[in-house]
């Protein structure tokens, strides 16, 4: 397993947590996903079959700006 961090602006309570948690794990490949509202981040575990530009779409078209490093 390989674990992806992205930070995420924009998220402002839970159900935002909650969407960007489903985009995600939608994602075939993903086996678990973590969302820290606090954070400003989602921590992905997946199986490398993706690349992180996936998870960074998945976010961005739930209406959410990913913050590249």
């Amino acid at each position: 397993m390989l674990t992806t961090i992205v930070h995420i602006k924009g998220m402002t309570c839970g159900g935002c947590v909650s969407s960007v948690k489903t985009v995600l794990e939608k994602i075939p490949g993903v086996s678990n996903v973590e969302v820290s509202l606090n954070d400003g981040q989602a921590i992905v575990q997946h199986d490398g079959s993706r690349e992180d530009i996936i998870f960074c779409q998945a976010i961005e078209g739930a209406g959410f700006e990913v913050i590249r490093q």
